[in-house]
This record gives structure tokens, C-alpha cells and sequence, in this order.
């Protein structure tokens, strides 16, 4: 069983790919221009922004970068194409070969191209109706196309995963994981077009595959097709047969020119996963859990890399306390001191933040104070002897202590655990 992915993404450009529109307009059918619309005379005109972005991302992915690249006219007929020509790339897309690189295998999922090509408009359907909403014709989008190197459910989560963390780190924080599943378990293909999010693309590629086994079991033949994937059903049905290249009719674009791109300027490619994978192994931390909190967010990736040497345990739970209340854009200088309080015991808290900038990068004494931990520890364990005595053979236990402490002076749980421990084992002899 193979699956392969044609994965498109729209770039987060001001504007379209071949004109000035907006792009990302909600307003129905308020950005669009004769170009767009692909009015007779129109000319295309390519956005260097697009491109740049383009290009990051292919780096990202270990792409070779096409120089020069071209454009080709992809020739269908369809509603969403008012000029019946779809702008995209063949011969020398942006980005050629490339690989990810699954975190829990190792295993490298190949990537064949990264092109660039424009969106069609956004058909609405309704009882017995259709509309079409033209804002988003000539959005700019690049289609990442890999191998059929993925064998399963569980690669084909690990994948996007990866994916969206490349997408993230190039400048892409909010991508939509919109892919088409090329899914085969025989020698015949099948294409489910347009899934949209993680488990949608499970669901699909689930489902596909137990109907392609049944009917291989049944003794019949898979269609090569195009099907469409049912969110409500979670289920697969047909469209048509699968067109081929030569059924596109594609043609050099005679209005877009070769394009330099060495002279487009990209971001050097950051792969968070495997930097948390160095850093995990440096320091002695769980790489799942780096993973988790650097995979696709680049201000807790800069906050780690400073404050990791420091203290590696601390620094984590500066972040993981930062991410809950939604202040990673902080300081270096307040990153620093509030590593100090939370060594000292303090759980990170918007009050917390807030204090330490009013103080001009000091933590106020209130929110710093071991003395009054290890006296609230101390007065639960003379009052709770007998439970204090159970937590030395049963670390669960213990939660007692951490819940009432943390609650009565805001301290962070992993601080109050460890002190709690040395405490008990200290009053009662270890």
C-alpha cells in the first residue's frame, strides 16, 4: 500500500499571484480585476512575495531551486476557471527532489516538486444551486508534491505534522492542510481530492483502503478515478476518471517570462523538529515534549535556544507557563528574570509578566518567596503526618501537598513537588 500527496497551500501574500487584488478578501466577488477573471487582453504580473515565500519553504525542504524557473497553462474546463487555463509550473517549478524526515521512524518521505501555481475560484453549492465566489481566483498557492512513500495512517499524520512545522518556520504560521491522497494498494491509482485537516485526511485514507481490499478480496479490479471524500459520512464516493497530463493539454505560458530565481532573496530553512531533537539530547529533556512546544512556534524556539544553557528544566517551564497564557512574544531581559522566579518556585501567570516589566526586569519579593513555600510545605506535613509518610512509597500521594501549595502562594507544581519531597523525606528521616 502506497499513498502519495499533492498538498496545496495558500501564501499569506497581500496580494494575488498575477495582480494587485487582495487577497484574502471575505466580502464575495469585491477583489477581483479583468485579470483575475482572465478577460481577454489581460496580462499577468508575478509577485515577487510569492515567490520569496515559495522558495523558503522549498529550502525548508531540502528542494533544489529550479533557476530559471517558467510557467505552463494547466487547460481544463470548469466553472471556477473563467479562462479555462489554470497558471502553474511543469518542467521548472520552484523546487525540485527534497525529503522530510518522520520523527518516531526516521524514515524520509521524498518530496518530487514544490510548485507554484494560482487558485481556481470557490464554487458554493446549494439545493439545487451553485455559486461562485471569484476572491479567491489567482490567490497564490504552492502545491508540494512527494513520493509514494507513505505506507500508512500513522506516517501520514507524522508527515503533515512535519509539514506544517516546515510551513510554520517559512513563514507560514497558519497553514491549512488542504492535499489531495493518491492512495494504492494494487498497481491502480486512485485520487480523493480536496481534504481539508489532519483527520480528515486519516478518515479518507482509512476508508480507501479497506475499499480498495474488499474489492481486491471480491475479486474485482480497482478504477483508476478521481473521488471526492464526505466529511459527514466519512466515506470516499467517485467523480469521474482520472485525467492525465496529456488530457491537461499543458503549454508554456506565453506571457510570463523565465524568472532569476537566485535573485529572489529566502529565509535560511529552520527544521524545528530536529532541533529539538539536538537540544533534547544536549540537555538531557524529553524530545517530545521540545517538540510540542517548539514545532510550529518560532518565539518559543528563540526563548529555549536562550534560556536552555541557563537552567534546562526551568527554561522549559518558563514556556510551557508562557504558552498558557499567551505571552511568548516577551523579552529577552523578563525571559531571564522570569526564569529566576520560577527556580524560586513561582508558577508563571500574566501577573507574574506584568510585575516583573512594571519592576524594570525584577520580580517583586511577594512573588519570590521560597520561605513561605517550604512554610506552607511544612505546616501540611505536621499536620498530614500520616499522609506525608504514604507519599515516600506512593508519589501520587503527594499531589495533595502541590495542589494546596500551588493554590495558597501561586507557585509552579514542579518546584513545589521536588521541595515537598525533600522536605517529607528530611521530617521523616529518609
Amino acid at each position: 500500500m502506497r499513498i502519495g500527496l499533492e498538498v496545496h497551500v495558500t501564501l499569506p501574500t497581500k496580494s494575488k499571484l498575477f495582480c494587485s487584488c487582495s487577497n484574502g478578501t471575505e466580502n464575495p466577488n469585491s477583489a477581483i480585476c479583468p485579470i483575475c477573471m482572465g478577460m481577454p487582453g489581460s496580462k499577468p504580473m508575478l509577485n515577487a512575495e510569492a515567490v520569496r515565500l515559495a522558495k523558503t519553504v522549498s529550502l525548508g525542504l531540502g528542494s533544489r531551486i529550479s533557476n530559471p524557473m517558467s510557467f505552463v497553462r494547466k487547460v481544463y474546463f470548469y466553472p471556477d476557471l473563467p479562462k479555462s487555463f489554470q497558471i502553474t509550473q511543469l518542467d521548472q517549478p520552484i523546487g525540485v527532489g527534497g525529503k522530510v524526515r518522520l520523527w518516531a521512524s526516521g524514515k524520509d518521505i521524498g518530496i518530487r516538486r514544490v510548485q507554484i501555481e494560482e487558485d481556481p475560484a470557490r464554487i458554493i453549492r446549494g439545493d439545487g444551486y451553485s455559486l461562485l465566489d471569484f476572491n479567491r481566483s489567482g490567490s497564490p498557492l504552492i502545491e508540494i508534491v512527494t513520493e509514494p512513500d507513505i505506507t500508512g495512517e500513522a506516517e501520514l499524520k507524522a508527515f503533515v505534522e512535519e509539514l506544517l512545522s516546515v510551513l510554520a518556520y517559512s513563514g507560514i504560521p497558519k497553514a491549512e492542510a488542504r492535499a489531495d491522497l493518491n492512495i494504492s494498494i494494487s498497481d491502480s491509482r486512485v485520487e480523493v481530492k480536496n481534504i481539508t485537516g489532519i483527520s480528515n485526511m486519516l478518515a479518507a485514507a482509512r476508508y480507501e483502503m479497506a475499499r480498495q481490499e474488499a474489492v481486491l478480496r471480491s475479486g474485482g479490479s480497482v478504477a483508476v478515478e478521481t473521488r471526492s471524500f464526505d466529511e459527514a459520512s466519512m466515506t470516499t464516493e467517485s467523480s469521474r476518471e482520472k485525467e492525465t497530463d496529456e488530457e491537461y493539454g499543458f503549454v508554456y505560458e506565453p506571457d510570463l517570462a523565465e524568472y532569476d530565481t537566485g535573485a529572489i532573496a529566502a529565509a535560511k530553512p529552520i527544521i524545528a523538529g530536529e532541533l529539538a531533537n539536538s537540544i533534547a539530547m544536549r540537555y538531557g529533556l524529553s524530545e517530545r515534549t521540545l517538540r510540542e512546544l517548539v514545532l510550529y512556534d518560532g518565539a518559543a524556539l528563540r526563548l529555549l535556544e536562550l534560556g536552555v544553557s541557563i537552567n534546562p528544566g526551568v527554561c522549559v517551564a518558563a514556556i510551557e507557563g508562557l504558552k498558557k497564557i499567551g505571552r511568548m512574544g516577551v523579552p529577552e531581559a523578563t525571559f531571564r528574570e522570569l526564569m529566576v522566579a520560577v527556580a524560586n518556585g513561582v508558577k508563571p501567570s500574566t501577573e507574574l509578566v506584568e510585575a516583573i516589566e512594571k519592576g524594570g526586569g525584577k520580580p517583586s519579593k511577594a512573588l519570590v518567596d521560597k520561605d513561605r513555600i517550604d512554610a506552607e510545605i511544612i505546616g501540611l506535613i505536621n499536620e498530614r503526618k500520616e499522609l506525608a509518610e504514604q507519599c515516600r512509597s506512593d508519589a501520587k500521594k503527594l499531589n495533595f501537598f502541590i495542589g494546596v501549595v500551588v493554590k495558597r502562594c501561586g507557585a509552579d507544581p514542579r518546584y513545589v513537588a521536588a521541595r515537598a519531597t525533600e522536605l517529607i523525606n528530611r521530617a521523616l528521616g529518609a
